[in-house]
C-alpha cells in the first residue's frame, strides 16, 4: 500500500501557489475530496482557538472553536454546490498529543456541520507503516494529489503536488482501503477524547 508514493514524481508549490492551484482544481469539476491527515504535531498561528491551546488556556481554546462555524458552514455549502464529496482520515497515534487531543474539537465541530471524518489507530496499521508512515495528502477527484509540507517547527509550508494517474489512483486505492477500517469519528472521540484531562503544552 503506497509503494509507489516515495519515488513519485512531483512539482514543489510555495503556500500561496499550492492554495491558487487547489481551489482551481476543486473548481474544474472534481467530485471527490479524500485527505489523509498523518501528522501529530502543527502549528495553526492565527486561529484563535490553536493560539489558546499554545499558550496553555484549554477552557479558552475550546469555547473559541466555534468561531470557525460560520467559515466551516461557507466551506461545506460550497462543497454541496460545486457537488464534491468531502472525506477525512485522521491517523491517531497513541499516547495522544496535545494537539491530536485539541484538532479532535475542531473536528467535532466539522462532522457537526457535515464533513465525513473517521479516525484509524495507527496501531492497526502498524504493518503498513514498517517502513515508513502513510502519506499526508490531500486527492481531488482523479485529477491531482497534493503532499502537504511543514517546516521544521510545523508550520503549514505549501505542498508537493502530483499529477501522474496511475500513482494518484493507487494512492487513493490506499486511502479508501483505510478510510474503510476507519472507526465512526463520534465513537472514538467518546472513547478516547471525551475523558482525556486538558493537555499539559509546551509550544
Amino acid at each position: 500500500m503506497f509503494d509507489s508514493f516515495p519515488s513519485g514524481t512531483f512539482e514543489r508549490m510555495d503556500r500561496p501557489t499550492y492554495h491558487a492551484d487547489f481551489y482551481r482544481i476543486r473548481e474544474s469539476g472534481i467530485r471527490r475530496q479524500n485527505k489523509l491527515e498523518r501528522g501529530q504535531n502543527f502549528k495553526e498561528r492565527g486561529f484563535p482557538s490553536w493560539e489558546a491551546f499554545a499558550a496553555g488556556n484549554w477552557e479558552s481554546a475550546l469555547s473559541l472553536v466555534d468561531e470557525k462555524r460560520e467559515i466551516y458552514t461557507r466551506q461545506f455549502r460550497e462543497a454541496a454546490q460545486l457537488h464534491i464529496l468531502e472525506r477525512r482520515l485522521r491517523v491517531v497515534d497513541f499516547p495522544i498529543t496535545p494537539y491530536v487531543q485539541w484538532e479532535m474539537f475542531v473536528l467535532r465541530l466539522r462532522v457537526e456541520l457535515g464533513e465525513n471524518i473517521r479516525v484509524l489507530d495507527a496501531r492497526k496499521i502498524s504493518d503498513i507503516e514498517n517502513q515508513r508512515t502513510v502519506p499526508e495528502v490531500v486527492i481531488l477527484g482523479d485529477v491531482v494529489m497534493y503532499e502537504v509540507q511543514y517546516d521544521d517547527d510545523g508550520n503549514a509550508a505549501g505542498a508537493n503536488r502530483f499529477a501522474d494517474r496511475a500513482l494518484i489512483e493507487e494512492t487513493l486505492a490506499g486511502f479508501e482501503a483505510l478510510y474503510e477500517r476507519g472507526e465512526e469519528f463520534h465513537s472514538f472521540f467518546d472513547r478516547e477524547i471525551a475523558p482525556l484531562a486538558p493537555p499539559a503544552v509546551a509550544y
